[in-house]
């Protein structure tokens, strides 16, 4: 009997945040939910959380939650992260591949914000399937940036409403999918072997972009971290 494709069923997660440094900004919306082989939302779960902190403008420009919205609506941030990290514990150890886009950067602020409540954080997750990792990848050459809206409408995935939680997570799954049947020969394996692959690709992409910001950009001292799908 052949194993069941891992793009078949997959999890998929996304946080909206106060800021783009891990270590200090905050979660104001998550989403997890869980896709069946055709795309299709069969189990959706939506957070929105006060972060305790104010909300930037620039970061609510971006997401649409304001401090006041998040104060008025959202629950405590201890409780909210305590729950994200419990459905994700409970998809990775059913062995479903939770599909991320650009996994270190909410999979090491979820860490961060666990660590910063005493929640005991989500230590090897794994299989993690990252659609921008599989893309640069398998498509290498192509022009243009690789944000998941430009991505999304390349592989003909409809995203309705960027930078809203579910709207965000269920795109990239759906990317994720796409990806899946345009690179059959090499992303028909298992999701544990791909996700060790992506360990490489990300290693490489960071260090090929670190050597093009060094030689064609004059940044000397650039530094890319590729580490995948955490960083610590």
């Amino acid at each position: 009997m052949n194993e069941q494709h891992w793009a078949e069923a997959i999890g998929v997660f996304d946080l909206e945040t106060t800021g783009i440094d891990v270590t200090s900004s905050r979660i104001v919306s998550a989403n997890v939910s869980v896709l069946d082989k055709d795309g299709v939302i069969t189990s959706r779960t939506d957070w929105l959380a006060d972060p305790g902190v104010p909300i930037p403008e620039q970061a609510a420009a971006i997401h649409g939650i304001t401090t006041e919205r998040a104060r008025a609506e959202g629950r405590p941030s201890c409780d909210v992260v305590g729950e994200i990290v419990d459905a994700l514990n409970a998809l990775f150890s059913a062995g479903t591949p939770v599909v991320i886009y650009n996994a270190p950067y909410d999979l090491s602020l979820l860490r961060h914000e666990a660590e910063r409540h005493g929640i005991r954080p989500i230590i090897e997750p794994r299989p993690v399937i990252d659609p921008l990792v599989i893309d640069k990848a398998v498509d290498r050459y192509r022009k243009g940036k690789r944000t998941l809206d430009i991505v999304a409408a390349h592989y003909g995935v409809e995203l309705l409403d960027a930078h809203e939680a579910s709207s965000d997570a269920t795109a990239a799954g759906r990317v994720a999918q796409a990806l899946a049947r345009r690179f059959p020969e090499a992303l028909s394996i298992s999701a544990a072997d791909l996700h060790d692959l992506q360990v490489g690709w990300c290693d490489a992409q960071a260090k090929s972009f670190e050597t093009y910001m060094r030689t064609k950009r004059g940044r000397t001292d650039f530094v890319a971290s590729g580490e995948w799908p955490l960083r610590l």
